[in-house]
């Protein structure tokens, strides 16, 4: 089994941690690893996808924050009565 010296996962950006885990994947599911790093390299994944879905969880949150503190709702536009396009494709 090779000892292989991980990064902080609270170091990483979000960037970082995405890829390194789809780094992960890919070389489990090679199945080309032994089964020690095998377990190894699906620990860390575990722990990058739990960090990664936490991030994604606060920049929700503060989405909904900012959008709040509008206090308007979001602009939409009314296709209803817009021409039709079908011609362009014609």
């Amino acid at each position: 089994m090779s000892e292989q010296t991980y990064r902080p996962i609270d170091e990483m950006t979000f960037k970082e941690a995405s890829i390194e885990l789809e780094q992960i994947v890919r070389s489990l599911e090679s199945g080309d690893l032994e089964l020690e790093d095998s377990l190894e390299r699906y620990g860390r994944g575990v722990e990058l996808l739990k960090s990664l879905r936490a991030r994604l969880a606060d920049a929700e949150q503060k989405v909904r924050v900012l959008l709040d503190a509008t206090d308007e709702p979001a602009a939409t536009t009314d296709t209803a009565s817009a021409p039709s396009v079908a011609y362009i494709n014609e």
